[in-house]
């Protein structure tokens, strides 16, 4: 980044040996997410996954990537797999230069890098084992991608769900106004095939098409209350379904093309139906999203939404077409065809070979040079938008969407001395898995919030509020927005959620973002407390940024994931972990404490002890050692910078 080299420590590489081969009716989709629950089991946080064994002969690279592309999910630095025949065929099939494809091949050749049948099994620091016989298919939720459900568990998992979130054991009902339906608990409001690795995989976006065609003939449609939609990541994927004749089939179904990109999955759905939305909201009702996408994480998908699940395309499908999540789809009817007679999965399901019959058919490898020979022109709306030259960037100082952020105000030449931070207060304290989506939101932007205010004052109406994500240009909304996330539990606020803190010493109950702007204006530093896999997620730079500009010097928290901590550690934030079994409950914090955090001053040294001294607000003190999580000389000296950002702009001021 920045033209900086990545430092790391060492890592670890696990070994994820496949065997055998995915049966009928499993998809690359049950696939990765059995493989994120066992690895998220094995615990990968900070380390290499590498793929090997037999199986890999039966994954296409799109199965490959598929499962690569989870590794954020699963908490791998990264997860890859060997360079093989496997890897050429489809560096070939997708228009690469002939000339390149053929280096790929002899340089992993000349390095010991090809992999093929006779390649023995490199050495590993662990192993993890699976038949990719005995995948299953599965969805994952309610709120983690590693909470694997077996697809003939769904029903009963999500009764469970149910009674955690709501407190009831039977489905509560509320009328949509002028619609003659009622919505219930457990109802499916949003069915996406949305843009990630999986709506570039042929194989289910093709089963996806065909569970639709043959849903269409038996007279199948998508339930009222299903908000559907389709967002490809490639308009090849358009060009193969329309080949194959599957786009009219889909469309009938609702799964309209609406985009290019990431959607549904980032908190791009847009709003449900109004009177749907009213429904939901009057009734206070468990509703639930089918996703296609990586990450399912709490109040990512849409606030009105607090059950969310990850699955195929082709069972997306069939979740518009049963419209619940309290159905066994393994054994219940989708609904009842034209002829009257129960339709059931199994009934509308492709076999593998009719995947493979139509893909044959329909996917060219002219599709992809068409699409991407000339992918940096654009279309011609893109060619029209008017831009202006220069060697630095004009900003506008009326624009809501980009702003001039400040983080080079007031700094010197070079770097001032590292300083020991002194009666600090927490700002929030947060529990186990705090993902970066709870840290800095990408939704939808509420009206009643500080960056909704923000907002309003510069004559922004709410029907454009457009999301967090879409503004990430300009700080003054994603700083409002930072620990923002609507399912956000403050322990120093107990019965709340989203953005609520108390403020010390007084006792208000206001937002995280008023309590901070109240403490920098007092001159008061503070400092975030969490749990366990801290940061899970994305890597959300804004979970960084926000953190930093909220006048937060450190976070302290069991144990990071490693793209948060590095993000951190790059905007001057110091990443602290706890140490000898203490935690945010052993030590009993209630956000009325102050910490000194000390031995900063005398130098840094990666994975140093950091002493903290807590005073409660009787007076009594306690001190720990904390352990510093700047894990390499180069993490030192961004620091010692206040940040990456810094650190490069000194040392090109410098040359």
């Amino acid at each position: 980044m920045l033209g900086q080299p990545v430092s790391m420590l060492i890592p670890d590489v696990i070994g994820f040996k496949l065997t055998g081969k995915l049966k009928e009716g499993a998809t690359a989709t049950d696939l990765v997410l059995t493989c994120t629950q066992m690895l998220r089991k094995r615990g990968v946080v900070g380390k290499f996954v590498e793929y090997c064994g037999p199986g890999l002969d039966n994954l296409s690279l799109a199965d490959r990537a598929t499962i690569g592309n989870m590794a954020p999910e699963y908490g791998a630095t990264c997860g890859f797999f060997p360079i093989d025949a496997e890897t050429i065929r489809y560096l070939t099939f997708s228009g690469r230069d002939a000339a390149r494809v053929k280096l790929v091949e002899e340089y992993a050749k000349a390095q010991g890098m090809w992999r093929d049948a006779s390649t023995p099994d490199p050495v590993f620091t662990d192993m993890l084992q699976l038949d990719l016989g005995d995948v299953m298919p599965s969805l994952a939720g309610p709120k983690r991608p590693q909470d694997r459900v077996l697809l003939s568990d769904v029903s009963t998992s999500f009764d469970a769900t149910m009674k955690e979130t709501a407190n009831i054991t039977s489905p509560r009902a509320s009328k949509v106004e002028g619609k003659g339906f009622d919505v219930n608990d457990g109802n499916v409001v949003i069915a996406a095939i949305t843009s990630c690795t999986n709506t570039s995989n042929p194989t289910v976006l093709v089963a996806a098409g065909l569970v639709a065609r043959k849903a269409v003939a038996k007279g199948l449609t998508s339930k009222p209350w299903v908000k559907t939609s389709l967002a490809p990541g490639s308009q090849v994927v358009t060009d193969y379904l329309d080949k194959a004749g599957l786009t009219a089939d889909l469309d009938k179904l609702g799964f309209n093309l609406v985009g290019y990109g990431c959607t549904t999955c980032i908190g791009n759905s847009g709003p449900l139906d109004e009177p749907i939305a009213n429904a939901v909201d009057a009734g206070d009702l468990v509703v639930s999203a089918v996703l296609s996408g990586n990450r399912n994480f709490e109040g990512r998908v849409h606030p009105q939404v607090k059950a969310n699940y990850l699955a195929s395309p082709p069972l997306v499908v069939a979740y518009a077409l049963a419209g619940t999540m309290r159905l066994n789809l393994t054994k219940d009817p989708l609904g009842t065809g034209s002829d009257g007679q129960p339709v059931y999965l199994k009934d509308i399901w492709p076999t593998n070979q009719e995947i493979a019959d139509t893909l044959k058919q329909a996917l060219t490898q002219e599709m992809f040079k068409k699409r991407y020979g000339n992918v940096f022109q654009g279309p011609k709306e893109w060619q029209k938008i008017e831009t202006t030259t220069g060697q630095t960037y004009k900003w506008n100082p009326g624009s809501t969407y980009v702003q001039n952020p400040p983080y080079f105000v007031g700094m010197p030449k070079q770097p001032g001395k590292l300083s020991d931070i002194v009666k600090a207060r927490e700002l929030a304290i947060l529990g186990d898995s705090i993902t970066t989506d709870h840290i800095s939101p990408a939704g939808s932007i509420k009206r009643d919030g500080p960056s909704g205010e923000y907002l309003l004052e510069h004559q922004v109406r709410p029907n454009e509020f457009n999301s967090y994500g879409s503004r990430r240009g300009n700080h003054e909304v994603m700083m409002r927005g930072t620990f923002a996330n609507i399912r956000l539990k403050n322990e120093m606020a107990p019965g709340t959620t989203g953005g609520v803190t108390k403020h010390q010493p007084s006792g208000d109950a206001m937002s995280i973002f008023d309590a901070a702007m109240r403490y920098k204006k007092d001159g008061v530093p503070l400092i975030v407390v969490g749990g366990k896999e801290y940061g899970t997620g994305s890597s959300r730079d804004w979970a960084a940024k926000g953190t930093v500009l909220l006048g937060v010097k450190a976070v302290i928290v069991e144990s990071f994931e490693r793209i948060h901590r590095s993000n951190l550690v790059g905007m001057g934030v110091l990443p602290l972990q706890f140490k000898d079994g203490a935690t945010r409950q052993t030590l009993k914090l209630d956000g009325t404490e102050t910490f000194d955090l000390t031995g900063i001053a005398g130098g840094i040294k990666p994975q140093m002890d950091v002493n903290c001294r807590i005073t409660r607000a009787n007076g009594k003190v306690d001190e720990i050692k904390l352990l510093c999580r700047i894990d390499t000389l180069d993490e030192v000296e961004y620091y010692r910078h206040g940040g990456i950002l810094q650190y490069v702009l000194r040392q090109l001021a410098a040359a």
